[in-house]
């Protein structure tokens, strides 16, 4: 038998799994399609028809490579936000980043604190540098930040990771308390705050951004609010100096040229995102209203999902997701004790969460056995 090169310790360390299985994964298992994708937190509503008239304008033009500066995409961001173009690096949406944060700022062993059951794909990129995780519970569904606070403090952590509003609870906290949070933080340790769903949360979530303040990172991306999941488009806002260490290591590449450009119509488009907004947030009344109607409670959503909390344990809950995507619904839940009694709805269009009411009663019986 021939030998293969070795791997590097780290890597030859971590096991064989991946944050996610997708919903087409889980549709080539199954053999047959989902009804229902209401567990991505994509947008079903798609970006803004301006943006999808200039995507299609543009796809003769995919054989050229991207501009590798973003230039144009930076620049609207920057004007988006209030701040100078040197405050933005654009990456492959927020998991790219993420990645760049782990290579940059933790060193084998080094602690870095997140939330246990918080977004998995940041601890996929630390196990990948070798980072030693520190997960802080939740509390009445939140992140803590004062059991963040103290772990970074506890541990000497050179990184925190803290998302606003959350997934996989949909909690937020308001940016008072935020501010708060952030000036206690010791100096040396960087703040990843993952944005994701900022657009769709209320305005009093989000505090005003301080590129001054050189240990925080603040994330957003075009996956959620502006409907372009597939183009793998986010950007990070920070301290001049940090943007320039990013520049050091980034993939210059790595965001194509229909992302850059979809990217900026997207913001463009502001009409266009109230109204999804107003979308979503009509969204999540009805998933509650069905949640409700079969006797489960619905927890206060800022993204474009509802958490559920179906009254017993991880175990019910699991049979409840199982017996839905067996009825062809893809829905998603938490995973970690605690929060593992919910399932997790994203929300879709009318016909798709008018299956979910439709199905969700028989799920509910098949997993109680009746």
């Amino acid at each position: 038998m021939r030998q293969r090169p070795p791997l590097t310790p780290i890597i030859s360390a971590l096991p064989s799994t991946v944050p996610f299985v997708g919903p087409e994964a889980q549709e080539r298992d199954r053999g047959r399609g989902f009804r229902a994708r209401i567990g991505a937190n994509e947008s079903s509503f798609g970006p803004s028809p301006r943006v999808i008239a200039r995507m299609a304008g543009i796809a003769r033009d995919m054989w050229m490579y991207c501009d590798p500066d973003n230039h144009d995409l930076q620049v609207a961001v920057a004007a988006h936000l209030g701040v100078s173009a040197e405050n933005v690096v654009v990456g492959e949406g927020i998991d790219g980043l993420l990645s760049l944060v782990a290579r940059m700022y933790v060193a084998p062993d080094d602690a870095v604190v997140t939330s246990l059951g918080a977004y998995p794909t940041f601890n996929f990129h630390i196990a990948g540098v070798g980072g030693r995780l520190i997960a802080v519970p939740y509390e009445n569904d939140r992140e803590s930040l004062d059991g963040l606070l103290a772990a970074v403090r506890k541990e000497n952590a050179p990184l925190v990771y803290l998302s606003n509003p959350d997934n996989p609870m949909g909690s937020w906290w308001e940016a008072a308390e935020l501010i708060h949070f952030i000036e206690a933080l010791p100096e040396t340790t960087m703040l990843v705050l993952d944005e994701a769903y900022g657009e769709l949360g209320p305005a009093s979530a989000l505090p005003p951004i301080d590129v001054a303040r050189p240990n925080v990172i603040r994330m957003r991306t075009f996956s959620k609010a502006y409907g372009l999941a597939g183009i793998r488009c986010g950007y990070a806002v920070a301290d001049a100096q940090v943007i320039r260490d990013f520049e050091k290591i980034r993939n210059h590449y790595g965001v194509s040229r229909m992302a850059q450009i979809a990217g900026v119509e997207a913001l463009a488009d502001q009409n266009y995102l109230q109204s999804v907004v107003a979308r979503v947030a009509a969204g999540r009344r009805r998933i509650a209203e069905i949640a409700e109607a079969n006797g489960l409670k619905p927890l206060p959503s800022a993204t474009n999902f509802v958490t559920i909390d179906c009254g017993r344990d991880g175990s019910f809950a699991l049979n409840v997701l199982q017996a839905l995507l067996s009825r062809d619904v893809f829905i998603r839940k938490p995973m970690v004790p605690v929060l593992d009694r919910c399932i997790r709805v994203s929300v879709g269009l009318d016909h798709e969460l008018d299956i979910f009411a439709e199905e969700l009663p028989g799920a509910l019986a098949a997993a109680r056995g009746n």
